[in-house]
């Protein structure tokens, strides 16, 4: 197509849109609607069929009296209600939790604690945080967030946790109308109105049936596992008395109505002058406000999560409101039916319901949202942002012509037919991230701000080696972290400490993978993030909180930055006639980017639809030993490498020997990575496989110049059953299979807390 013809297209495009209302594209959406009622309806009947009668009529709190309520656990609620058997199980995700405690709940009697996430479960929880904070904090009143999303029973356990917290003298602050709010609203407001941690109600990108309380620090930052064991001792505690106290363990609701807990935000004003200190920058709104003028227009997909509500004021009151087309807007637990599909169960042979997640990093995911039926009228260039429930992770996605699908195909991005004209395209975060930093710092740089200060960004060990490549062209330093935002997070705060306490000294920070990372004099952060959909702009001004602390960036992950600056990235690229796919390899052309291939995949050990808990904890449970005998086997050879017990020849030898499919001749180095394994090959070609830090699932990543060769090695290496080999057996130490993670999490302490 050429530059003239695609202009004439796109205006044309852009222009009166008449709706002829294509008859298969109604029989589609109405067939498609059909299938998730007949979904919805066997998710919830599976659901009514195994819970016992008993855990239905006997709910352990019943919330909707609004008076004071107490229970006494004692030695024979306490086993009748399997609360050591759940406390076991909690402690083993406490341990590893790399998001908040996950787990399933009965999504109708959420009392039920034959599941991970319950009341009882919730109540004793909060009761142990309360405890841990009153000893932290002395002489004064303690004052705690509290919010959630659209999960299930959200405000339930919002309910709940207020009230628990009210009885033991914790001022609770909540949402105006205890409406649901995104996950960075709660981190940015403890942070800037100094208050001492949070809860928050979210399963992220989870399953339907999933749910936690992310614990917030008093900076907003997610827990760390040893945060979380605090806590959980004081459940142990609790428990301990339950049993051998005369008297039991009693735990007290407040009134609803308690003065302590109040609904006193929303957070809109203070957000939207926060973000016209990066992302709303005048350039942006003047460019969004212009291509609006001139027809452009977006969608956001919101899966029926809380982003709808939150955003909408946001913008309004940015004044960029009026271009976007909204989709799934009502908030819905069920998220519309997106990842609810019909799978082939191997073992009875036939269809049952499985829930893929609402992660659209996952095409299986995005297929499942019937885009093709919302995008047949909509113009070649139109641009669709997409954000999972709690609004922490954005996916972006355009229409783009049927002559682009070679080009797409070439670059990895997925793809779903529109019509014979036109394709959605899905453009994993990895590459729509690029060009956001790359967007964002052209813009510094055109405001001549970009001299005043070093550059750095911060990325996790799996995230693509495009953004290295991107950032050395730049002259921009690189950190590189574990996996989680609240690595990012970490980080971030030991650049601060710096900075703080000296800004005319280098900044000098250890990565994950023990390199020493000279930062200059009072650095900025460009771009903080990870593969998955989650990211933070930095702050060329240092922001303060209403007690006076200061940050270069925030500490949570966000949908609310990432959208705003893709919004301007989007009016850019329609105002200059262009499309992702053509602006994205003029990036790497321009940066001399050779690594621009990056894979993930999954493997997901059972069904975690599935709703009789005894069979999906003895299917977790199994998936759970084939998971980490896998990540065992990679995780020993890393450990034996660093204690000097072998050498990468050997390593090669007892890869070749594990995988002789593959060239392990090509394999340069192994590295810690804080929680895995990352395997570096020649010519900036890597694989990282890491077991999940919440479920019984692996997962992989791939990066490299050669599409084959990344989804090749990806796919076997990931695959590997960790089978103990001749050569291995003589090599490594039969020790460090035994005592893998005990001495993973001494080695991880040690990075997280130096400097800090």
């Amino acid at each position: 197509m050429t530059g003239q013809s695609f202009r004439l297209k796109f205006i044309c495009h852009y222009a009166i849109i008449i709706h002829y209302g294509n008859q298969a594209s109604i029989i589609q959406n109405m067939n498609r609607e059909k299938e998730i009622n007949a979904l919805k309806k066997e998710y919830l009947s599976l659901i009514e069929k195994f819970t016992p009668e008993e855990i239905k009529k006997n709910p352990i709190f019943n919330l909707e009296k609004e008076e004071e309520l107490e229970i006494t656990l004692n030695k024979s609620l306490v086993e009748k209600l399997g609360l050591e058997e759940w406390l076991e199980n909690y402690k083993k995700e406490a341990e590893i939790s790399t998001g908040g405690i996950r787990g399933a709940q009965n999504v109708i009697y959420y009392w039920d604690t034959r599941f991970p996430i319950n009341q009882i479960g919730i109540a004793l929880a909060t009761i142990g945080k309360a405890l841990v904070l009153r000893d932290d904090i002395k002489g004064r009143e303690i004052h705690k967030i509290a919010s959630g999303e659209v999960r299930y029973n959200t405000q339930s356990y919002i309910d709940l946790i207020s009230r628990i917290q009210a009885n033991l003298g914790i001022h609770t602050h909540l949402p105006f109308g205890r409406k649901t709010v995104p996950v960075w609203m709660v981190s940015f407001l403890i942070f800037m109105l100094d208050r001492d941690g949070g809860e928050y109600v979210t399963s992220s990108h989870a399953i339907s049936s999933k749910t936690a309380t992310k614990d917030f620090d008093n900076q907003g930052s997610n827990f760390f596992p040893e945060m979380s064991l605090r806590f959980v001792a004081k459940i142990e505690e609790m428990l301990k008395q339950a049993k051998e106290n005369p008297e039991g363990f009693t735990i007290k609701l407040a009134p609803r109505n308690n003065k302590l807990i109040t609904e006193d935000f929303n957070g809109y004003d203070m957000y939207a002058d926060y973000l016209k200190k990066n992302v709303a920058k005048d350039v942006n709104i003047k460019l969004i406000k212009e291509a609006t003028a001139a027809g452009f227009k977006l969608m956001y997909e919101t899966v029926g999560g809380c982003m709808y509500n939150s955003m909408v004021p946001i913008l309004d009151k940015l004044g960029i409101l009026a271009p976007f087309d909204w989709r799934n807007k009502e908030e819905d637990p069920f998220f519309h039916g997106v990842g609810k599909v019909w799978k082939e169960n191997p073992k009875i042979g036939k269809k049952e319901f499985f829930d893929l997640s609402c992660d659209f990093c996952l095409m299986d995911v995005t297929k499942s949202a019937n885009f093709e039926k919302d995008l047949k009228d909509k113009p070649i260039g139109y641009v669709v942002l997409m954000s999972d429930p709690d609004g922490d992770r954005l996916a972006v996605g355009q229409v783009e012509p049927t002559d682009r699908i070679k080009k797409i195909e070439e670059m990895g991005a997925g793809y779903i037919k529109i019509d014979e004209k036109k394709i959605f395209v899905v453009y994993h975060p990895s590459y729509a991230f690029l060009l956001i930093m790359d967007y964002y710092m052209k813009q510094l740089k055109e405001e001549e701000v970009w001299p005043n200060h070093p550059r750095f960004i911060i990325t996790t060990a799996p995230s693509p080696k495009f953004w290295d490549e991107w950032a050395g062209n730049n002259g921009i330093k690189v950190i590189t972290t574990p996996v989680g935002i609240k690595e990012i997070s970490y980080a971030i705060r030991k650049v601060e400490k710096q900075i703080f306490a000296n800004p005319e000294k280098d900044v000098i920070i250890e990565d994950i993978f023990s390199n020493e990372i000279n930062l200059g004099k009072d650095p900025r952060m460009v771009f903080g993030g990870e593969e998955s959909g989650g990211m933070i702009i930095g702050l060329e001004n240092p922001v303060e909180s209403k007690g006076g602390r200061k940050a270069i960036s925030m500490r949570e992950k966000t949908a609310g930055e990432a959208s705003i600056i893709a919004t301007a990235l989007a009016a850019y690229l329609f105002k200059n006639k262009k499309l992702i796919s053509e602006h994205l390899e003029d990036i790497f052309k321009e940066n001399k980017i050779k690594s621009i291939y990056f894979l993930r995949d999954d493997i997901i050990y059972y069904n975690e639809s599935e709703q009789d808990p005894k069979k999906m904890f003895q299917e977790k449970a199994a998936g759970e030993v084939k998971r980490d005998k896998t990540d065992g086997f990679y995780l020993s050879l890393i450990l034996a490498l660093r204690d000097g017990k072998t050498n990468i020849e050997t390593i090669r030898d007892i890869l070749k020997e594990a995988m002789p499919e593959l060239n392990f001749s090509r394999l340069q180095d192994i590295k810690f990575a804080g929680d895995s394994v990352f395997f570096q090959f020649e010519n900036s070609f890597f694989v990282q496989i890491r077991r999940s830090g919440t479920d019984a699932k692996m997962r992989g990543y791939s990066g490299g110049y050669k599409k084959e060769d990344c989804r090749f090695y990806l796919d076997k290496m990931l695959h590997y059953d960790g089978e103990i080999k001749n050569l291995y057996e003589k090599n490594i130490p039969s020790d460090y299979l035994r005592n893998i993670y005990a001495t993973v999490r001494e080695i991880y302490k040690k990075y997280l807390y130096k400097n800090l």
